[in-house]
């Protein structure tokens, strides 16, 4: 008996829906590159419960006959190509003819559509790759379709979908890398009647501040400059982010011939060119758009189309590092010194010098000097005191001296007179040494234990604004916002939503005191977005962090001497004092010995 026989259509369209249709997200990216390739110039994308019960793109495209409506849901039907060479040329964001036929396998279709030449347009409904019915109707031009209770037959992955506010994340990222590179139509997205997204036809650098710029303090783009260079192998434009403007959740975009695309590769040419300028764990923002030869590259590579492979990747790495370098030092952000170019008289400096009045140097030297001994050295101030290292991280001859332990309960002397040195620390004589202290450390650590307490117990003094500030967020940021703010209102934070982009601010923590809040408020959400945690416990430890952070006595502020006196006593009154609460030294203690071996010489 025969055992191996052809899947009927519906069964393929569903194991092909697994690769092609993850989530809503990849149905809203497949829909609205049709409607792209449909020529639309206006896309309005409306969901339902993240996706969940409703997927509805309407675009003004030229539309669809009755007979390619029909055609349009058949596997490996399509307009795109017509043969395996059209596959080198591609110009389209679609050509595989898989991902209608796919979501028709997993949800419940229908469409309406109409071309400009025809006075009436098409109706279609279609149930898991069964077509119920077909008729006329009356249509605006172009195609709206809609795609309701996706995964409806397949119980398994409609179980397994994220939270909705998730997949309404995930479905704004993959609206991002859409409307990125095409700011020539206008987009339009609604969530359960609420508009997350409208931005309207501009140039790329207006389409990257419409998307971004709500969420920054300052304008998003002024952050940026521009990058062009053409070569007969590649085109590369776009824009790359100041070093001053890094940050640990930078935006970064590649694009290739109008389609989004990651290449770690790439990513790596351009943090070279930014070797030396940017803090640790800080990396740049940049929208890099690359216009090549269609036969150059591949896109057949992935079902999702964002693996991209190029014919000559090491040329156009060593041209995209060499265009993002010529950028910055263009706008003077890095010095631009031109190596291969000799002086010349006019470079040098025109100075005349009497040879009289050159005197020969001279040099000093100890003749006893023995590099064979161990040596020590004397500090002119208290500022230039090294930090004690850690007994794990001192051995053998490398040991130069015993760093004393910390007591469980160290106190201060009743008449404890502190010093301030050089804007940062705090030094105390103890028992033990010399006792330093970093100010906004101590000061960060003392906050968080309190508005730790504080959301405990739900009772923060608030302070209320005789004018209410306005706090005006992007589309994801307003999704993060509206989870931590139960949170953010234990703390001290009165918010009220003015509309889909915007909250005004009523009431502030105390503790703020003049500072805007504004700033903390983005600087809690972007470290809860960075950390990526999604518990609520998580999420109350990273906003008093964050809150505590931002709050601290700042470094070169002048305190007094009571103000120091009562700073130590509270950190020392904690339990644990002698580490931030994200693990950095708050104070070290210089032992007698150590101070009596710098004064040996």
């Amino acid at each position: 008996m025969d055992i191996i026989h052809l899947l009927p259509d519906s069964v393929a369209n569903q194991i092909a829906a697994g690769e092609v249709i993850q989530r809503p997200a990849s149905c809203i990216k497949e829909l609205v590159e049709n409607s792209l390739d449909a020529g639309a110039t206006t896309i309005q994308v409306l969901v339902r419960e993240a996706g969940r019960t409703l997927v509805q793109v309407i675009d003004d495209g030229k539309g669809m006959s009755e007979t390619d409506v029909r055609m349009a849901f058949e596997r490996h039907a399509t307009s795109k190509i017509s043969n395996a060479a059209d596959l080198f040329a591609l110009t389209t964001m679609g050509f595989r003819g898989e991902a209608l036929a796919a979501i028709c396998a997993v949800a419940q279709v229908d469409v309406t559509t109409r071309r400009a030449e025809d006075e009436v347009g098409s109706f279609l409904e279609i149930n898991g790759s069964e077509v119920i019915r077909q008729e006329i109707c009356q249509a605006p031009v172009g195609t709206n379709i809609r795609v309701k209770n996706l995964f409806f037959n397949t119980p398994a992955r409609r179980k397994y979908l994220k939270p909705n506010r998730t997949e309404l994340r995930n479905i704004l990222i993959e609206f991002y890398r859409i409307v990125l590179v095409n700011p020539q139509v206008a987009f339009t997205l609604v969530s359960d009647d609420e508009v997350l997204l409208d931005l309207p036809v501009g140039t790329h650098k207006q389409r990257i501040e419409q998307v971004f710029g709500k969420s920054q303090r300052n304008q998003f783009t002024a952050g940026l400059v521009e990058m062009r260079t053409d070569t007969d192998i590649v085109s590369i434009r776009g824009f790359v982010g100041k070093p001053e403007y890094a940050s640990k959740s930078p935006q970064q975009y590649f694009f290739v011939n109008n389609r989004f695309m990651r290449h770690p590769y790439f990513q790596k040419a351009v943090l070279t060119a930014y070797q030396g300028m940017l803090p640790p764990e800080h990396n740049p923002s940049y929208f890099i758009y690359f216009d090549i030869a269609p036969e150059s590259i591949d896109v057949n590579i992935h079902p999702t189309k964002t693996e991209i492979k190029f014919a000559d990747e090491q040329t156009i790495w060593q041209i995209l590092q060499a265009a993002v370098r010529e950028s910055l030092g263009k706008f003077h952000v890095a010095p631009s010194i031109d190596f291969d170019t000799p002086l010349t008289e006019l470079d040098l400096p025109q100075t005349t010098i009497d040879p009289s009045r050159l005197k020969q140097p001279s040099m000093v030297f100890n003749p006893n000097y023995n590099p064979f001994e161990q040596q020590t050295t004397s500090s002119s101030s208290f500022a230039n005191l090294p930090s004690a290292p850690r007994k794990q991280q001192v051995t053998g001859w490398e040991k130069l001296y015993d760093e004393p332990e910390l007591k469980e309960e160290l106190t201060l002397p009743e008449d404890v007179h502190p010093l301030q040195i050089a804007g940062r620390y705090i030094a105390v004589a103890v028992p033990d040494g010399l006792m330093l202290v970093d100010q906004h450390r101590a000061h960060m650590t003392v906050l968080f234990a309190e508005i730790e307490q504080q959301m405990q117990s739900g009772h923060a003094v608030q302070q209320q604004l005789l004018f209410p500030e306005t706090l005006e967020l992007s589309a994801d940021d307003m999704l993060l916002m509206r989870q931590l703010q139960d949170q953010l209102l234990d703390l001290g934070f009165e918010l009220e939503q003015l509309s889909s982009r915007a909250y005004a601010v009523n009431s502030v923590p105390a503790l703020l005191g003049n500072e805007a809040p504004q700033r903390c408020l983005n600087d809690i959400l972007a470290a809860v977005r960075e950390t990526g945690i999604s518990a609520k416990k998580e999420w109350n430890r990273q906003i008093a962090l964050t809150m505590a952070r931002d709050t601290a006595v700042a470094y070169g502020k002048t305190l007094l001497e009571q103000d120091m006196s009562d700073l130590l006593k509270r950190l020392l009154a904690l339990p644990v004092y002698t580490k931030t609460p994200d693990g950095k030294t708050v104070m070290t203690i210089l032992s007698e010995t150590e101070l009596e071996k710098r004064f040996t010489l």
